[in-house]
């Protein structure tokens, strides 16, 4: 087994481990993830933009004693700004674009000793739960190539689950960490709402549906990152409540006997794939038999309300962006500039009126407050992550004539992600089912708000119970 295969199957924990006691040097570790890179990513198209200079640069430069000193990682090419390097945001509007200066979360991942080694891909704009941008096509799922990986993480999804990386950037505004999680089985925790930053250019985003975070193969890798990165920045408009101590220390500690309400149920009313209802039921059955509380039960929500609120937000939020784009780029998108849903969803964001953006706020607000209520009964509640399984790539395309067909075809497939957007509540996909054809199927597990310690713990336990890192898919390292 040569050292880059060998390295394919350890945590970014256990690969900074090996730095420190000068195992390996952080030299070897980036030629490891080039040589994952050229062999693997012509199967699946999840790395974009290539950093291998700079990533070189950085090996063999001085690098902060973080918790991941030398380990390779991959950044979305979406929000994450590295100075002068492309951030495409997957449209052909930014093609040209790089950032004059870090983000303070790529500051964070520097401090933390990681190596940027590439940019993944993207949906234009972070808008569809696929990654198939018109830019640079699409990300294939390395359990079936034929498949869409989820989105918008998709490329930095099917990195990890590749074995590219152990770990990789993502970022989430309706399901975006924990959608490709759950298509490429892997681990994606959505933090509570301001636990990572979003400086210097956000305060917040959409109001507080957007997020930052990563996806993982390694529930340790999560937790420790999280550590990294979390935290107040200078001038943020809120903060997330505080940790009692380090997430990290959370992984694999006890998390009592847990109250865990599940369903299957999308509070939108749209039908649910038998598959993804047996990932729950199989769910609920691992967490009864390790000692959990278990019953069936969910928030009574109006899903027509909260679905049309959110898609006030989402549109306006898009129709804001191809404003606040004008200052980078020194000109408005036009029509030509972008697909024909991004468009689309601009023009209906340009027609709400500041009242009825004002007016979704508050629903959502009213509609957390509820979430919140049923939450003083339950530490978490369990749901699918999707309503279907991996779709075959193709499912969310748009065209000039039906410019929302992807939009209407996204609701009808992640239903359950968005409301912890909507709430700012913690939720995580954990890898714990496959179907008959060796599809992954996740299971979205909810916490209360600021409250991604007893995720944590639970997660801990499920991997211990059920490991699912040994599990690799058909394209692989």
């Amino acid at each position: 087994m040569s050292l880059a295969e060998e390295l394919s199957g350890l945590s970014a924990i256990a690969q900074a481990k090996l730095v420190r006691e000068k195992q390996v040097s952080p030299r070897e570790l980036v030629e490891a993830v080039i040589d994952h890179i050229e062999r693997v990513n012509p199967q699946i198209n999840a790395i974009v933009t290539k950093m291998f200079d700079q990533a070189l640069n950085a090996a063999n430069a001085e690098i902060p004693p973080g918790p991941f000193a030398g380990v390779p990682f991959l950044l979305k090419d979406l929000q994450a700004a590295y100075q002068g390097v492309p951030m495409t945001s997957g449209s052909n509007f930014l093609r040209d674009f790089a950032p004059n200066g870090d983000s303070e979360l790529v500051k964070r991942h520097k401090l933390a000793g990681l190596i940027v080694i590439g940019k993944t891909n993207t949906p234009e704009f972070g808008i569809l739960p696929t990654t198939e941008p018109k830019l640079f096509g699409a990300t294939r799922n390395p359990w079936d190539t034929t498949r869409a990986t989820g989105g918008s993480s998709g490329g930095s999804a099917a990195a990890v689950a590749a074995g590219i990386v152990p770990m990789a950037h993502a970022n989430d505004g309706g399901g975006s960490i924990r959608i490709p999680a759950s298509c490429c089985g892997i681990f994606g925790l959505k933090p509570t709402r301001a636990r990572n930053p979003l400086g210097p250019h956000f305060g917040d985003l959409f109001s507080g549906l957007i997020c930052e975070h990563a996806v993982t193969r390694s529930v340790i890798d999560s937790a420790t990152l999280l550590d990294a990165t979390a935290g107040y920045d200078l001038g943020d408009p809120y903060i997330a409540p505080l940790p009692a101590r380090p997430f990290a220390q959370e992984v694999g500690a006890d998390p009592g006997k847990l109250r865990i309400a599940f369903t299957t149920a999308a509070i939108t009313g749209v039908p649910v794939h038998p598959d993804c209802v047996a990932a729950v039921h199989d769910a609920a059955k691992l967490c009864v038999q390790l000692g959990h509380e278990v019953t069936e039960a969910a928030p009574q929500l109006n899903g027509e309300m909260i679905l049309n609120a959110f898609m006030t937000i989402w549109s306006a939020g898009n129709a804001w962006m191809a404003e606040s784009l004008s200052f980078a780029v020194g000109r408005k998108p036009t029509q030509e500039d972008v697909e024909p849903g991004t468009w689309a969803l601009m023009e209906m964001g340009r027609r709400r009126s500041a009242a009825e953006y004002l007016l979704a706020v508050q629903m959502l607000q009213i509609f957390s407050r509820r979430v919140a209520q049923f939450m003083e009964t339950y530490d978490v509640l369990l749901t699918p992550t999707l309503a279907e399984p991996p779709l075959p790539l193709g499912s969310f395309d748009s065209s000039p004539e039906d410019p929302m067909a992807g939009m209407r075809r996204a609701g009808l497939f992640a239903p359950f992600t968005p409301i912890c957007n909507a709430t700012g509540q913690p939720a995580m996909s954990v890898p714990l089912y496959w179907n008959a054809d060796g599809l992954p199927i996740g299971a979205h597990f909810i916490g209360r708000f600021g409250d991604e310690a007893t995720l944590f713990r639970l997660a801990s336990q499920l991997e211990a119970a059920r490991p699912w890192a040994n599990r690799r898919p058909s394209v692989s390292v």
